[in-house]
């Protein structure tokens, strides 16, 4: 009966402090925190930036969490990441991947120690592209939750861009809102 109790009891105790515990995606981030979470994420991305340079698909994609999407450039890229490894096995497997280098980055934190965001330009075989998304710390590795790449186009090249993406975009407009 006592063993009985003291079971109870330290069930009953851990349950409870389970409820009040505090995690890092719960608890407002330090000056430290901000500080060191900035230099982590800054190195996270450079080395995700370099797996995916470098073709090395597991490297690239253990970056991601599990519950992650991917937005790419084209307005149908939008995946969980089950579908973008799909999407990407090709490239990877013929190691015709991408090399992107950050030029600027910009890391934000709101009121969680474990979530942050970012946004970046990025030198590319595209030119200049934007990337940003969100991170969030697994454990004691940041992780990408969300990530969207897109191109950048100079305000004086927006009129012949968009004619020339029309006809596409229009098809794919009228397909969206039929449904």
């Amino acid at each position: 009966m006592i063993v009985h109790s003291l079971v109870l009891l330290i069930t009953i105790s851990c349950l409870l402090f389970s409820c009040y515990h505090k995690t890092e995606t719960t608890t407002a981030p330090t000056a430290t925190d901000i500080t060191e979470g900035k230099k982590q994420i800054a190195a996270m991305l450079d080395s995700f930036n370099v797996a995916a340079a470098n073709a090395d698909y597991v490297r690239y994609f253990n970056f991601f969490t599990d519950d992650a999407t991917f937005n790419g450039t084209d307005a149908t890229e939008n995946w969980n990441k089950e579908t973008y490894m799909a999407w990407a096995i090709p490239y990877f497997d013929k190691k015709t991947t991408w090399h992107f280098t950050a030029i600027k980055r910009n890391i934000y934190f709101g009121k969680y120690a474990g979530i942050a965001w970012f946004e970046e330009l990025l030198n590319t075989q595209m030119k200049i592209c934007r990337g940003s998304g969100v991170v969030v710390k697994v454990g004691n590795e940041w992780k990408v939750q969300q990530y969207v790449l897109s191109t950048s186009v100079p305000n004086s090249k927006l009129d012949a861009v968009i004619s020339l993406k029309a006809a596409e975009e229009d098809s794919l407009i009228n397909t969206l809102t039929s449904k």
